[in-house]
This record gives structure tokens, C-alpha cells and sequence, in this order.
């Protein structure tokens, strides 16, 4: 992977701490660029700054510089709401701070972090001035809390930093999960079915298709592309079936009629609803339309920052689809990027998209937050094919969710006799 990985692949490493510890410095020391203002004024960073890089041998990563978690005043109060926000997609945690101040506030960052299970690093920073005790430093490996001493400012200390942040990196980064090849292996044919509609961006494909393709080449498996008015011939002409289909969402219904019911088949969403996610919890969330009534509330969260045109998925299909279901009309509300209600406790439902564009940490915090709230959270895949009664062939890969649903799926019936 290069420059060019999106986001949501990188390991996100939020740097946090006081205003003025040095920060932006250390950001700037690690990039080797002036990535971050540095000033000796005091709440110089304003919003997060985002710098990916290469940090082998994890990868790619995206390093985010905060403001001062101790800022003041109103517009403070602003910095700090957006600082916190980046706990959500951190995956490593940098609590920074110089021997004088370690306090109250570095130890709620660190209490905040480890209350989300997010691995946490401390830096000592501005060691020239002074060092931290060695009672500091035994008190926080006795919490199995890793440490770095450094001057930013004159480049000390960086490359032990490096390491430090290397060996606390969480294992999967090092062993990064499979989005599809694993379900096919290698020397097996996957097809994937592409509709090249309004909502294909020209002369390119959707990132989670080429993120699939990507992955086949990876493990070794064979890949063929087609349109979905293409598919059926495309089946015709093969020696031997192949071991997976997915398809785009939208195209379910005729993928699903033109697609043998032997040969497995699934969709971009439900792959990525795994990858990024937990597909059991979402195939539970999907279950909860049937609880739906007209007038109930569901927010859809987009990942990305698109320009809705007039069929777009989440906001006009998925809900004439799930309006159709209810047989009511529901109230619809979308939120976009890293937007996320801090209260969820109006909606029954929650639907997001694949979250192609946020990482793993992001969307596992969004599914917590909905548990915690009591609301049931799916995705675009699973509850398209829940809506259009195919949701038990669009599970047929993931036997652990289809278990989910049967069980679930007799329990109903059990409880309904």
C-alpha cells in the first residue's frame, strides 16, 4: 500500500494532550514535515490535523494531531467537542506530555482510551527541560503502559518513538483481515458483479470494489468483473462455477435470479459489514425492520460526503424499499463523514453504509454506542436483502450469521405460535 490508501485503512494514531506540550512538534518530527503549526503560544492547534504516511512495518497509517484537551473559553469548547470526537477513530493512542504536568487531564486521556480498549502510548516530551521521575515511569509499565522520552523540537528520541508505536500497534494492523479472499482461496474464481450506473463515478469504480479486487489478487484467486445485464452470459461461458458471486446492493434482486442457488452469493456491503464492522450484531440489526412501524424514526450514516443524486442508495431506494416493507412511511434522517448523533435514544434503527470510507476503530464505536443506546444497527447490504426477502441467500457465505439468523428466525416463529 502507498500514499494513495484511502483512509480507512490506515491504523488512525491520535496524538493527544495539553495545549502546549508539543504536539504538533512531535507530529512534525515523525512525518519529518512541518505538518502541524508550531508556536510557544498556547491552543496554536485548532482543528485536527491529519498527516498519512508510510511507518513500516505496520504500513500505512494516519497520524491526527488535536487541540489542547485543556483549552478554555467557547471557542475551546468547540476544539475540545472535536478533539474528543477523534477517540472514535483512534486506533493508537499518543498522550503527550512534559514531566511538569503530568495530571488530572493526562490521566482521563488514558482512562478514556482504555475504557474503549484502544492501546495507549505516552510521550515525555521537552526532556531537555526535564525528565520524568522514575516512580512516573514504573507506575505506568506497572499498567503494562508503554513510554517514550523525547525533544521534538531537536529530533530526540523520534526513532524509539517509532518503535514504541510499532510494538503497541493492535496485532490486526500487522495481519490485516481479508475482505473477501479468504471465502474464496486460492486458484478459485470470484465473480463480481458491477452495475456502471448514475452513482458509478466516471472512468473509475466504487472503492470497495477495487478494495475486493485488490484483495482476490492478494490471495491468489482468479476475479472476473461484469455488469449484471452481462452476468448470466458470463455464467454460460464457464468450464466450472465459480466460488463466490457479490454483487453491488441496488442489483440483489436480478443478481440473485440470474446466479444458480448452488454457487454462494453475497454483496459488497455484507462483506464490508464484516471488514469493518461485526456482521452478527448487523445481521441482528437488519431483523429489527421487522419491528418497525410508520411513524418510527431511522437514521442513515453515509461515510462519505457525496452529492446525492435523484436514485441515490440511502437516501431514496432504501427507503421506498423499507416504506414498502413497513407498509407506512417512516422518518428518514441522514447524517454524513465522521457525523454521529451523540443521542441515539429516538431512533429504531439505525442503517449505515459500508464504511468504506471510515476505519474499523470508527464503526465498531458506532455499533457500541447504538448497543449502549439500546437501538438495533444494520447496513445498506443486509437490510436491502432483509427488505427484498434474500437475506438468507445473501448470508449463505458467512455460516456463523446465517446461524444468527435462523435462530433468531425460529425463535420469532416459536414466540409468534
Amino acid at each position: 500500500m502507498n500514499v494513495t490508501t484511502p483512509k480507512g485503512m490506515r491504523l488512525h494514531i491520535g496524538i493527544f494532550g495539553r495545549r502546549n506540550v508539543g504536539k504538533s512538534s512531535l507530529l512534525n518530527a515523525i512525518t519529518r514535515q512541518e505538518v502541524s503549526i508550531v508556536s510557544e503560544v498556547a491552543g496554536t492547534t485548532t482543528d485536527p490535523v491529519e498527516k498519512p504516511m508510510e511507518l513500516l512495518p505496520i504500513g500505512p497509517v494516519l497520524f491526527i494531531d488535536t487541540a489542547g484537551i485543556d483549552d478554555e473559553g467557547a471557542l475551546g469548547e468547540l476544539r475540545i467537542a472535536r478533539t474528543r470526537a477523534v477517540f472514535d477513530r483512534t486506533d493508537l493512542g499518543i498522550v503527550v506530555t512534559d514531566a511538569g504536568t503530568w495530571g488530572v487531564f493526562e490521566k482521563e486521556i488514558v482512562a478514556e482510551l482504555q475504557s474503549r480498549k484502544t492501546p495507549v502510548l505516552v510521550v515525555f516530551n521537552k526532556a531537555d527541560i526535564q525528565r520524568p521521575s522514575e516512580a512516573l515511569l514504573a507506575e505506568l509499565a506497572s499498567r503494562s503502559i508503554p513510554t517514550a522520552i523525547t525533544v521534538a523540537a531537536r529530533g530526540e528520541g523520534i526513532v524509539d518513538l517509532k518503535h514504541r508505536i510499532i510494538d503497541a500497534a493492535p496485532p490486526e494492523f500487522l495481519n490485516n483481515p481479508a475482505i473477501v479472499s479468504d471465502l474464496v482461496g486460492p486458484g478459485e474464481l470470484a465473480v463480481l458483479v458491477v452495475p456502471i450506473d448514475k452513482e458509478a463515478p466516471k472512468g473509475r469504480l466504487i472503492l470497495p470494489q477495487v478494495q475486493a479486487i485488490r484483495d482476490l489478487l492478494d490471495g491468489d484467486s482468479l476475479c472476473m468483473v461484469v455488469k449484471e445485464r452481462e452476468l448470466r452470459a458470463a455464467l454460460e461461458r464457464l468450464k466450472e462455477p465459480p466460488k463466490l458471486v457479490v454483487t453491488d446492493s441496488q442489483a440483489f434482486l436480478k443478481v440473485a435470479a440470474d446466479v444458480p442457488k448452488e454457487i454462494p452469493l453475497t454483496g459488497f456491503s455484507i462483506l464490508f459489514s464484516r471488514f469493518k464492522g461485526d456482521l452478527l450484531t448487523q445481521v441482528r440489526g437488519a431483523m429489527a425492520v421487522d419491528t418497525l412501524r410508520p411513524g418510527d424514526r431511522v437514521l442513515v450514516a453515509e461515510a462519505c460526503s457525496h452529492h446525492p443524486i435523484g436514485e441515490d442508495i440511502g437516501r431514496v431506494k432504501i427507503p421506498r424499499w423499507l416504506t414498502q416493507y413497513v407498509g407506512g412511511k417512516l422518518q428518514f434522517e441522514h447524517v454524513q463523514g465522521h457525523d454521529f448523533p451523540a443521542d441515539l435514544s429516538s431512533y429504531r434503527l439505525v442503517i449505515s453504509c459500508g464504511a468504506c470510507m471510515l476505519n474499523r476503530r470508527e464503526m465498531l464505536t458506532r455499533i457500541l454506542r447504538c448497543q449502549q443506546a439500546g437501538v438495533p444497527i444494520t447496513n445498506y447490504g443486509l437490510v436491502i436483502a432483509y427488505s427484498l426477502g434474500i437475506f438468507e441467500r445473501a448470508l449463505s457465505p458467512f455460516p456463523a450469521a446465517l446461524d444468527v439468523y435462523r435462530e433468531l428466525a425460529e425463535r420469532r416463529l416459536a414466540h409468534a405460535v
